[in-house]
């Protein structure tokens, strides 16, 4: 097969959207979400820097959250929406290569943020005690730390090799963002490797953590059902369904696109899931996280003077 120059050729992005008038509306929907998870996000990022009564370990992994998804939303739709606007669909080899690295460091670095988080709310609700020391300062940082640098090195071993493979005269990726998963039916070679090393990743970082996660909260809940007081029982209920809500649009999509055999795969399929967990996650989070939680509300009104009913 015909080869050709990964140094001085471009790929081609098929896009998400039809040329028409549909498509047009859709990307309008899609630049207004985009400029709403900026909005909340960097909202969420500021309260919880200025505002003393939030810096605790649960909001210090929520503005991390807050940034990871800000770096998300960025990596896509901003060239998604310049394509499409201008009529091209290129995108340069470097380009590529930097778009996909970007977006797994964020998707493996929040799946192992998510997964601390809710390890926090599990010792904040079964091990009250043991709170201070088990999710010190320096343990929150250990977390944070910890799945910046995880998440990047995975990125970086898929990226480097994707770069590598030599690729066939075809350059069009059935994709709205260089998604490596969808580069690989470009390849002159077999890729079977790759593959399962995608099986592996996503399990490491996905399903395990998922699975963790909902065995964890499991056990909180049982917890919570025994608590004596309503408030508290009110309380714990609501913060660890609101987790749970963040967990499922975030995880479900992704483990079931890219656990599933090469066989069973669906460009466009794959291409309506991964707007979930690119775009739409990334605006739901600090809506969630905000409208549900009485002190973010509280925070709202000090910071902002945004008057928010708080009724206990």
């Amino acid at each position: 097969m015909e080869k050709w120059n990964q140094t001085s050729s471009d790929f081609i992005l098929l896009g998400l959207l039809p040329p028409n008038r549909t498509g047009l509306l859709l990307l309008l929907l899609f630049v207004f979400v985009f400029f709403l998870a900026l909005f909340g996000n960097s909202a969420m990022i500021h309260l919880i820097r200025v505002d003393s009564r939030l810096h605790t370990p649960m909001y210090f992994l929520l503005s991390q959250l807050s940034l990871m998804d800000l770096m998300y939303i960025s990596t896509t739709v901003p060239k998604m929406t310049f394509n499409y606007l201008s009529g091209q669909k290129s995108i340069s080899f470097l380009g590529c290569g930097v778009q996909s690295f970007f977006f797994l460091t964020m998707a493996c670095s929040e799946g192992l943020l998510l997964a601390s988080m809710a390890y926090d709310r599990y010792v904040a609700i079964c091990h009250p005690l043991h709170y201070p020391i088990r999710m010190s300062k320096m343990m929150c940082v250990k977390m944070i730390i910890g799945s910046w640098i995880l998440g990047s090195i995975n990125s970086l071993s898929h990226t480097v090799y994707a770069l590598h493979i030599p690729y066939c005269k075809s350059r069009a990726i059935n994709h709205f963002f260089c998604d490596v998963p969808a580069m690989l039916p470009l390849a002159c070679m077999d890729t079977w490797v790759y593959e399962y090393m995608v099986f592996v990743s996503t399990s490491l970082f996905l399903l395990f953590p998922f699975l963790g996660i909902t065995a964890s909260y499991g056990r909180v809940l049982f917890a919570v059902s025994r608590m004596r007081s309503k408030e508290g029982r009110k309380k714990a209920f609501t913060t660890c369904s609101t987790h749970l809500t963040v967990v499922t649009f975030y995880y479900a999509p992704f483990v079931y696109t890219y656990l599933r055999p090469r066989s069973l795969l669906s460009p466009a399929e794959d291409k309506i899931l991964a707007v979930f967990y690119t775009i739409l996650t990334p605006m739901l989070n600090p809506i969630i996280y905000s409208l549900r939680n009485k002190e973010v509300l509280g925070a709202m009104t000090r910071v902002f003077g945004i008057f928010f009913s708080t009724k206990k």
